[in-house]
């Protein structure tokens, strides 16, 4: 397990996201990924009120409805860990005090739970003050419904600003950040959003860990995209430089007897992340997600897969 900073909750290092509930996953299968991760020793579940509002009829609000039906089925609120987000659901955009209050209450509903153990901010609001912003956290901190926040997609001196006004002032403190970070997505997170997170004791969950799919290793050559559900996700990286990550990611693989999937998410926990953040559709997925958390390699392969990579940092 791994401690967020200044909590009390202990995550398993691999974060599920809930991205796909009711989406690429209908409830019953769901259920079985979220049973599957549990009984692999996962407690960390993230979703967001926006879930999974890109779908045909989907209007958003689908993941966490979903998540507080298996809940409320299992029985083991207390048992898991759960993180949702404010500010991306198309009816709830923004910071505003009004209309976070609004969107917490309706997240709360769909969980079927009294509290959240971490609250992000999805989106900034450039139209409310970082002060604000600030005083609007630490309020729902001390009303108890959520445990502790956290920031995502916040332009990097936006973020500071945050930690900064909050320290000032002795107010609560986010206590994790959400950045996009992978083996073919480097620059912008090691050079702009771990020094904050390491200046502020920040926990670390990314996203897009996996790079859409493109580091599982399914994708070795451009033909390998045709026909495929994500070939616009992952075209971005389909080039020389991508497909050799992949082949050091398989490579390491193979040697170790594990998934693509899993070296890929291992390298991030060498790395520092907390806990990537990766979705199963299915629960066959898991095991090779959850092998991550036990997964620890060399300082060879780490350089290895660096070197491989170093066109993305």
């Amino acid at each position: 397990m791994a401690r967020i900073p200044r909590t009390d909750l202990d995550v398993f290092p691999l974060n599920l996201g809930g991205n796909t509930f009711g989406w690429t996953s209908d409830r019953d299968t769901s259920f079985a990924v979220l049973d599957a991760f549990v009984a692999a020793g996962g407690n960390f579940i993230d979703t967001a009120d926006s879930y999974s509002q890109w779908a045909e009829g989907n209007e958003g609000g689908v993941s966490e409805t979903v998540l507080g039906e298996w809940l409320a089925a299992r029985g083991n609120r207390a048992d898991v860990i759960i993180a949702t987000k404010v500010a991306g659901k198309h009816d709830r955009k923004g910071l505003s005090r009004e209309n976070v209050e609004a969107a917490l209450n309706e997240s709360l509903e769909r969980l079927g739970t009294d509290y959240i153990d971490l609250y992000y901010a999805h989106y900034d609001d450039e139209e409310v003050a970082i002060e604000d912003q600030v005083r609007l956290a630490h309020d729902l901190v001390e009303s108890g419904r959520i445990r502790h926040f956290a920031l995502s997609n916040f332009a990097p001196e936006r973020m500071r600003e945050w930690f900064e006004v909050a320290t000032r002032e002795g107010l609560a403190l986010p206590v994790a950040i959400q950045p996009q970070y992978s083996l073919v997505a480097r620059k912008e997170y090691e050079t702009e959003y771990a020094p904050i997170a390491r200046e502020y004791d920040a926990a670390v969950f990314s996203y897009f860990s996996l790079a859409a799919g493109f580091l599982t290793g399914k994708y070795r050559a451009p033909e390998d995209l045709e026909g495929r559900a994500r070939k616009d996700m992952v075209s971005g990286y389909a080039n020389d430089e991508g497909f050799a990550v992949v082949d050091a990611v398989v490579s390491i693989a193979e040697a170790r007897g594990v998934e693509p999937t899993t070296v890929a998410l291992a390298w991030l926990i060498a790395k520092g992340v907390t806990a990537p953040i990766a979705s199963a559709s299915t629960p066959e997925q898991i095991p090779s997600l959850v092998a991550a958390g036990t997964l620890s390699l060399t300082d060879d392969e780490v350089a290895r897969l660096d070197e491989a990579s170093t066109p993305f940092a």
